[in-house]
């Protein structure tokens, strides 16, 4: 009696599908997915290229794609919450997604209908093992925000404080991991037989692209991003980051303090003739510049619906359940692009961008330092209030590497998005920022806080260890090598052939080689035959020659369908910088 009782959804209550339905539903839903990704491949999604008009045109080229970013949108949202967080993924990267649809992505709404109460009531019981009542003095039934993940109430503690519920919407967890196990198949598959998915590498970006959704799904990951960037802003008191409650939060349920404060974007002209928000808009600037190049982590989602002015004169971010780590000495090299690219320095940019990328087979050097250079000196030579801002500038170098056969790292397409938000709450708070003088200051501060950290004491004393065990080791093993030299015994191992393809490729073509002398022996022995009167025979043939015509038959077919069905194209040769 209690295993059938329990042997309901956790979220939904409801009995579990059956497995034959359930596997009907999936092949529905691959289906569904399928014919999405082919419709808009025609349109230019995931196919497109850039031609010199385009480059010079910026991020507005592409008038030539015949297809609708709006229905795009409007089918992506159709989906359901997966696509609607792939299609946030899609807006940052501009080597996948032509221009115009990047802007349309960038308008995603995360908007959705509000579940009832009664399931709301059941998730936060459910997760705090106590009826919200005895938790809770109060808690608004009416949410004050519904997305595809979850929805927000407020409520108020037994203490009197206003605090925030996150609430997961219920059973959405098993749906978006059913769709992203369907999308890495799709991703390992476009990889292996498209040239497009050679080039990009749609299973790197779906991999971690599911990495951060499903860690986006855990809200005590989200509450730990709160405590941590709230101690990185520290330094920028005009940035807020709200707490979270830790005794009220779990996996499916975030409790935080209750922020009250407009949307950045819904600033009335008249607050910013009574205020001054310019000195707001750049200690975000500068915040989430030390964000990435100083503590190296960039909030993946920075769109102004999470950014509000508080009503004593802040700014606070919100949802911080997408953030992307950066690994210091990517970072150093973020730095460096991005700090030439603002001073106007365009060689420098690309050998940046050369170091961080990898190196296609038909990367075009020449072309890439070329164009780059011309791209950096037109932004450096516009005048202020020009279209090219910052953030449109590192996504046209991101478009730009891919057609001319550099794949570029993840974390720059993502800063590119990230400065073009913050450039948009920015002028939102105050249109006469000069954005680009904020970021080159900033970048210049950034500079020399590293150069003093490297001279630092705790530094010094690390790089002295390091070249103390080298004077010591030297010796032996210079000693070494000379020994090896003098008995002539010094040998130079390649290691890896063995494991590659080569001796696999030299075996197929010798039991192929085997295969056709065999098969053309039967041919010619059954020729001969045919030619015998005596003997038993067949159709009015020889009996042994049609049964060597047989064979040679089905040896020939097997050597085709073989080769059709094994061979492959070799996979195009990548290069990478050395780290």
């Amino acid at each position: 009696m209690s295993s059938i009782a329990n042997n309901t959804h956790p979220d939904t209550g409801a009995a579990p599908e059956d497995p034959g339905q359930h596997q009907k539903k999936g092949l529905a839903r691959k289906a569904q997915i399928l014919g999405f990704l082919l419709r808009y491949r025609n349109a230019g999604v995931f196919s497109f290229d850039l031609e010199q008009a385009e480059l010079e045109a910026g991020l507005e080229a592409g008038d030539a794609d015949k297809g609708d970013p709006e229905r795009f949108v409007n089918d992506l949202e159709a989906l359901g919450p997966t696509f609607v967080k792939l299609g946030q993924s899609l807006s940052t990267r501009p080597d996948m997604v032509p221009p115009e649809y990047l802007e349309a992505l960038s308008r995603m709404q995360d908007d959705v209908a509000p579940l009832s109460w009664e399931a709301v009531r059941g998730v936060i019981e459910d997760e705090l093992g106590l009826k919200p009542e005895k938790v809770f003095a109060g808690i608004d039934e009416d949410p004050l925000g519904c997305a595809s993940l979850a929805q927000v109430h407020r409520a108020v503690l037994r203490d009197g404080r206003e605090v925030a519920l996150k609430v997961q919407r219920p059973g959405i967890a098993e749906v978006i991991r059913e769709d992203l196990a369907l999308l890495a198949g799709i991703a390992e598959r476009a990889d292996r037989m498209t040239d497009l998915g050679r080039r990009l590498h749609f299973a790197d970006w779906v991999g971690e692209f599911r990495r951060t959704l499903l860690a986006e799904l855990d809200y005590r990951l989200e509450a730990q991003n709160l405590d941590r960037f709230d101690a990185h802003f520290a330094n920028h008191p005009k940035v807020f980051v709200p707490k979270p409650v830790w005794d009220l939060t779990r996996p499916r349920l975030l409790t935080m303090e209750l922020v009250r404060g407009t949307k950045a974007t819904n600033i009335s002209g008249l607050r910013r003739t009574e205020e001054d928000l310019g000195d707001l808009a750049a200690a975000l600037m500068r915040a989430y510049l030390d964000q990435l190049f100083v503590h190296g982590e960039i909030h993946a989602d920075p769109h102004p619906g999470n950014l509000y002015v508080t009503d004593d004169g802040r700014v606070a971010l919100f949802d911080l359940g997408m953030v992307a780590h950066v690994p210091p000495r990517q970072r150093d090299r973020l730095l460096k692009l991005l700090f030439a690219a603002v001073d106007g320095r365009g060689e420098e940019v690309a050998a940046e961008g050369i170091a961080m990328g990898t190196r296609l087979e038909d990367f075009d050097e020449n072309r890439y330092v070329r164009e780059t250079s011309q791209l950096v000196a037109r932004y450096a030579a516009q005048r202020e209030g020009a279209s090219m801002s910052e953030g449109r500038l590192v996504l046209e170098l991101v478009r730009l590497a891919t057609a001319c056969g550099l794949r570029t790292p993840p974390e720059l397409s993502l800063l590119g998005k990230t400065l073009l938000n913050l450039e948009q709450v920015a002028r939102a708070l105050d249109p006469e920022l000069d954005v680009k003088q904020v970021v080159e200051s900033h970048l210049q501060s950034v500079m020399s806080a590293r150069l003093r950290k490297s001279f630092s004491p705790t530094n010094l004393a690390s790089e002295a260890m390091e070249l103390q065990a080298l004077v010591r080791e030297a010796p032996r093993k210079i000693g070494d090598v000379l020994s090896l030299l003098a008995d002539n015994r010094m040998q130079v191992r390649v290691a890896g052939l063995e494991e590659s393809h080569l001796l696999e490729s030299l075996h197929k073509i010798a039991n192929r080689i085997t295969a056709g002398l065999v098969t053309a022996a039967l041919i010619v022995g059954a020729a001969l035959m045919m030619g015998v009167d005596g003997g038993p025979r067949l159709f009015g043939y020889p009996a042994i020659a049609l049964a060597l015509f047989t064979a040679a038959a089905a040896i020939g077919f097997a050597i085709v369908v073989r080769s059709l069905a094994s061979d492959r194209k070799p996979r195009p040769r990548e290069e990478q910088s050395p780290r």
